[in-house]
């Protein structure tokens, strides 16, 4: 069922959007060749005890960090380890974070030192892919428009777009409906109303659609290695329009 926010409820929804990007922007000015993912994730959660909220993916379903960092061909849910980013890596840091009981949640990929060309420009056209589904998140539009922008524009450029997972409602828990996937399917495509907060994030693959879970349950990696990026923020769909509640930038 979908949550419909109240005006205090989207207030409480956009401090926890607030917190949460003063995080993200910290742990990009991180983000050095040298830095391990697991100094990351510590770091994130330094921030997120003195900003006063909770790491919502901490303990989510199991999962063992405050942060997902997925490194290169890794799409989600990487695990922060020992592992040191290296010049030409890039590294997607998705963070989820609860504020007197409202949730935000957003991702942002990150170049390590010097990427090459053709990664950068998979980066670019993923984070316009993120703000053209935006633009479609208007009251009287379907889910489907928010999906068809971001699949026109990545499949314009050749890319692959990850099918599996997807975008979702949040606010009042980290996960709610509706789902917002990156292409336009068969599944349910309910109209946009004013109230919803969902998150858009596309996720997208230099080479091909598919991909694979790996052996520690979590971490997801394009099937053909090759380089993938995501972009995420949580929206409020507004009778003024969409309004980003996690300004990352």
């Amino acid at each position: 069922m979908i949550k419909l926010k109240n005006d205090k409820q989207i207030e409480g929804i956009r401090a926890s959007g607030q917190v949460l990007s003063k995080i993200l922007k910290a742990l990009q000015e991180r983000v050095e060749p040298g830095v391990s993912t697991a100094d990351l994730d510590t770091y994130s959660r330094e921030l997120i005890g003195k900003l006063g909220g909770r790491a919502a993916f901490l303990g989510y379903m199991g999962f063992p960090a405050a942060i997902c960092t997925s490194v290169n061909e890794a799409v989600i849910h990487g695990i922060p380890n020992g592992r040191k980013l290296r010049s030409g890596d890039i590294v997607t840091i998705d963070c989820g974070i609860e504020l007197n009981g409202f949730y935000a949640d957003a991702a942002v990929t990150v170049p390590v030192g010097t990427v090459a060309p053709d990664v950068r420009q998979l980066l670019d056209v993923t984070h316009e892919s993120l703000y053209l589904g935006i633009e479609q998140a208007r009251v009287g539009n379907r889910v489907n428009d928010i999906s068809r922008a971001v699949y026109r524009c990545v499949k314009s450029r050749g890319y692959g777009v990850v099918r599996p997972y997807c975008g979702h409602g949040v606010g009042l828990a980290i996960h709610e409906d509706p789902q917002i996937p990156n292409y336009v399917g068969s599944g349910k495509n309910p109209r946009l109303k004013p109230g919803m907060v969902v998150a858009i994030e596309p996720m997208v693959n230099l080479g091909g659609d598919d991909v694979v879970l790996l052996d520690d349950d979590w971490t997801v990696v394009s099937t053909d290695r090759s380089i993938s990026a995501h972009y995420e923020h949580t929206v409020a769909i507004l009778d003024s329009g969409p309004e980003i509640l996690t300004p990352w930038e």
